[in-house]
Order: C-alpha cells, then structure tokens, then sequence
C-alpha cells in the first residue's frame, strides 16, 4: 500500500516545495522505491494552458497532452518518471466536473457544497491510481494562509484521519530569514506559519527550512520546540550552487531518513547516490564554457523557459561545458543591429511564443544565424519564423507570414483546423475555445534518413511533445527546398512538417523543429537535440 507525504509551504511563495517534492522523489528512488509526485493547484484556472507566461512561468506539457504546472517539470528531471493528466489538478477542474456532475443530477438532490463535496473530489484524486508506488508526494500549491487554498489543506487534514494510520506524513516547507540589522535568523515566520497549519488541523511532522546560511543548534531547537517538531526533523535547505546538488544536500542533512523514520520504516534500505554525486560533478568540473543567446519575448521572466534553461544545462553536461546563456528580448532586434547582441556568441536559439510581438525580431536572429554560420536550434514558434526568414529571404516571398498575425496572400505558417491523434482525425474552430484545443502531447514523427537531425537523433522515427496551434504549411515545400531549406521530418501521413534543416555544406548546424523537445531531457538523460546543439557551439567556439 502507498505511503503518502503532503508538501506544504508557508510564510512566503518562490521557495521551492516544487524542486523540493522532486529531490525528496529522487532520494526515495535512489533507496529502492517506487515514487509518484503530483500537485494540488488551488487556482480557479481549469489548467495553466490559457496563463500568460508572465503570471505562471512554463507551462508544461506531459505525453497524453495536459498542460500543466510547471513543477511537473521538475518532478520528471529528476526521477525519470513522465507525468500525466492525472498527476496535476485545479480547483478550476475540480469545479467544472463536480458542477457538470450537479447538472447532470448525480447527486440525488443533496446540496452541493465545499464540505464534503470539494473534499471528496480532491481526495479522490489523491488516492485514484496509486496502485504499485510505494510512496505518493503531494505538493499543495500556494502557501498555508491562501483562501483558495482552503479546501485542499481540509482534504489532506481529512486523508491523515481516512488512511490507516502511518499512511501519511506532512512536511511542510518554511523560510527563516536573516535580519542584518540584528545579525541573526528569526524563526517567527516559521512559527507562525505552522500555527496557522496548526489552526487547521494539520501538524507538520518535517521541517524543511530555507535560509541563505546555516541554521545553528539553537534555532533548530527552538523551532522545534514552538512548531511541536523532533528537533532532528528540523532541516535545513540551504541555497545551493545548482538545482542538481539538492539532492546530495538534502539526504546529507538527513531528510530522506526522517521521512523514513516518521512513517517507521526500520531497517531502512541503503541509498545508492552515485547517479546524484556523477551529475553533480560533471556541473562542476566543466572542461570549457559556451555562450548561447536565447531570443525570446518573455525573457524578464526566466521561469518561462524553465525546461528549455535545464536542458541547455543536460546539454552542457553531455560535452563536459558551461552554458552562458545570454538573453535577448526579441523586441530589441526590430530597431537594433542584431551583431550587437548575437556576433560573439556561440550559438543561438530561438524558442517557442505566441502572438506577432517581437516576431520580427526572431526572424532577424533566424538570418543572422544562417548568414553568419552560427549553430541554430528554433523551436515550436522559432522553427515557424525560421521557415518565413527562408521564404522572404532565399524564395523571394516578400509577403511571407502567418496567418497568427492577420490576413496573409502568403501563409507560410496557418492555423491548423484538423490532425491525426493516433487514428482518430482531431478537428478546431478558429473562433472556439482558447484552452486546451492546441495540438497537445506526444506525436509520432518520420525524420529523412541522412539527415542532420535523424544522424542526432541516432533514428528515424521519433515521438516528442507539441503545444501549437499553427504549423507551418508544406504546400511550401517546393519553393523552399530548392533554396536548401530541407523538410527533414514530417507526421506520420507526410501532412505536417516536424523539423527543418540546412545542409551541413550550407550551414554547420541549423536545426528547427516543431515540438518542444526541451520537455523530455533529463541531467541523467540530456536530449540529442540539446547535446548536439550545445556540441556544435562548442566546435564553433574553438573557431572563433
């Protein structure tokens, strides 16, 4: 039978219980265990699908084609287990089923309210489908105090009384922050945030503890005597150099043990780190550095290319370099010579986003990079303005663009109206609904045999994640291959194109592709696209 651990925070949000849930996943796995992590979103959002990036960061896509948060994100890093629908929920979600459900007269009459008809449903997700993992982690979004939070903090006060007991623990993360004017770390904050925990029903049985150094004796002590805590299940989580040394640092202070001894289990089975302490090693030992530009619109906030960043760093593990990376909003490069920011760097990437701003910047970075021989990777969107550069600027289509921006007499990239998901033809209306109509999850791709991308890729068939509405239009084709530009992958039914790619005695490394190939990189498994984009940048540095 599963054993559950609820991950709650408190006092401030941005502290982390995402990559903390994910490192605790990780140590458990390292002891043998079977882990699932999933996530508790309080928001009235039905998913993070239609949230500008500015307000929740990536949002991140699983294999069955749920946008979800981007925690997930770190969950799948770091154990290699891929997520799903079911390991993200909304208040948004759970609303909309339980009001369908009233609609349709399931519930015989009875009044529908938050207890215990919320509850219920929140906890019948928690429970649903954990058959064969020996611990669930469930992190609740937002921090302890949230109103919105209220009823999923009720529903995991309910399970410690509905599971047989030791079937769940709580650990609840907190943030001790140092006061230089008094030069010292203040534990009121904890405090109070476990009393508000408290004040409804729940009693942390783990401490984790944020601060910027380290916690002495006789803070710990003191937390645990004012938060009802074993003094050794106050633990300290230092800031780190990277997220891969998390890990390390958590089992050195001893956290997986207490989750361990909290639920009684004794002997506990040894842990094999070696995995943790080789990826650690390798981010700290590089033998070089690169320098990569990403040209994006959302760049003021970098959690919006939260997997994009990790992979450039898997990327940099496999060639034994440090990735730089170097920002530019694309905005900058409609007013602005584009060798101002991108001559000196030693590859350049152009990621996915939505709508006409800073469109014609990217395109600008897409020629500047084929021009100057610089290693190129365009993603999702980037790959779309790939394509139009090439059009405009080789086939001589003045008027190239995308129907995303307006009314075109040469839409090089269109709306996608229909597709095939597996045998089943998927079907959207320009004017319907906005969430979750994208071309959404793991799609089969036919790559080019000899091509740079199958040759990195080490195959020629392929599954990777897409989250698109428009797609660049292989009518196209014909004018554009004829001017080098190669259709290198292509669906299934030879409809939609996949990747693009210049020959290599017309460009070094030019890859684009349409997916997000970002999502699935692992620090133990960093992605061919990645290894091979950040390898080719680092060839292109001994040239300069």
């Amino acid at each position: 039978m599963a054993r559950y651990v609820f991950i709650t925070g408190g006092v401030v949000s941005s502290l982390g219980k995402g990559l903390a849930s994910a490192a605790l996943g990780a140590l458990l796995q390292a002891r043998g265990y079977q882990v699932r992590l999933r996530k508790l979103d309080p928001y009235l959002n039905v998913d993070p699908g239609t949230m500008s990036p500015y307000q929740h960061g990536e949002c991140f896509v699983t294999d069955d084609g749920a946008e979800t948060d981007l925690d997930l994100g770190h969950y799948e890093r770091f154990t290699g287990r891929p997520a799903n629908q079911a390991d993200n929920i909304t208040t948004g979600r759970i609303y909309r089923d339980i009001i369908a459900k009233e609609r349709h007269g399931d519930y015989l009459g009875a009044t529908v309210q938050v207890i215990p008809h919320v509850t219920d449903a929140i906890k019948d997700f928690v429970l649903e489908g954990n058959d064969g993992y020996d611990f669930v982690l469930v992190e609740i979004g937002g921090t302890v105090g949230d109103i919105e939070g209220l009823p999923f903090f009720e529903s995991i006060r309910q399970l410690g009384n509905d599971l047989p007991r030791g079937g769940c623990i709580y650990m609840h993360l907190s943030y001790m922050p140092w006061i230089a004017a008094a030069g010292e770390l203040k534990t009121k904050p904890t405090q109070h945030s476990v009393k508000e925990l408290r004040s409804i029903g729940i009693q942390p049985d783990i401490l984790l503890v944020r601060a910027d150094r380290e916690i002495p004796p006789s803070e710990r002590k003191k937390l645990a005597l004012f938060c009802n805590v074993r003094p050794e299940a106050v633990i300290q989580a230092l800031d780190a150099k990277s997220i891969y040394d998390v890990p390390m640092a958590y089992h050195t202070e001893g956290l997986d043990q207490q989750v361990l001894d909290a639920f009684g289990i004794d002997p506990a089975p040894k842990p094999q780190m070696g995995v943790w302490e080789e990826i650690s090693h390798k981010i700290h030992n590089p033998e070089g550095e690169v320098t990569i530009a990403v040209v994006g619109k959302y760049t003021v906030l970098k959690d919006a290319y939260k997997s994009l960043i990790e992979a450039l760093v898997h990327g940099g593990m496999a060639n034994n370099v440090k990735v730089n990376l170097k920002w530019v909003e694309s905005d900058e490069l409609e007013s602005q010579d584009p060798s101002e920011h991108l001559a000196a760097v030693d590859g350049i990437l152009v990621p996915g986003g939505f709508g006409e701003r800073g469109s014609e910047g990217k395109i600008a970075a897409v020629r500047f990079a084929r021009e100057n021989r610089i290693p190129f990777l365009g993603i999702c969107f980037g790959m779309q303005m790939a394509v139009v550069e090439a059009a405009r600027n080789l086939a001589g289509i003045e008027g190239a663009s995308s129907t995303e921006f307006g009314e075109t007499d040469e839409p090089v990239v269109g709306l996608m109206t229909e597709w095939l998901k597996g045998n089943q033809l998927e079907k959207r209306m320009a004017e319907g609904d906005l969430g979750g109509t994208m071309r959404l999850g793991a799609y089969t791709a036919h790559l080019k045999p000899g091509t740079l991308i199958a040759q990195t890729y080490g195959d020629t068939q392929i599954s990777e994640r897409h989250r698109h509405r428009y797609e660049v239009n292989h009518a196209y084709a014909e004018k554009l291959e004829p001017e080098g530009l190669i259709f290198s992958g292509l669906s299934p039914d030879g409809v939609l194109p996949e990747t693009i790619e210049y020959p290599r005695d017309q460009h070094p490394w030019f890859i684009g592709v349409q997916y997000h190939p970002e999502l699935k990189s692992r620090p133990f498994a960093p992605h061919p696209l990645f290894a091979g984009f950040v390898g080719a940048a680092k060839e292109q540095g001994t040239l300069l």
